[in-house]
């Protein structure tokens, strides 16, 4: 897939743990390990403004686009 979702990589330098982000901003570990492993298929924009607020980052810092 050309997204490249760098979550956890955002996670480790906020030294946080998924399971902490997940009761943040109020998914389950479930699905927040679907969009880290870059197998879901949509991301709500208020997931994401809620995981860029949790996490102070861009979208940009989130998801990424490589050609294929």
């Amino acid at each position: 897939m050309a997204i490249i979702v760098n979550l956890d990589v955002i996670l480790a330098k906020r030294k946080m743990r998924s399971k902490e982000l997940a009761e943040i901003i109020g998914i389950t570990t479930a699905n927040l390990s679907i969009l880290k492993s870059g197998k879901a298929k949509a991301v709500r924009f208020s997931t994401l403004e809620a995981i860029c607020k949790a996490l102070d980052c861009q979208p940009a810092d989130i998801l990424e686009y490589q050609q294929d």
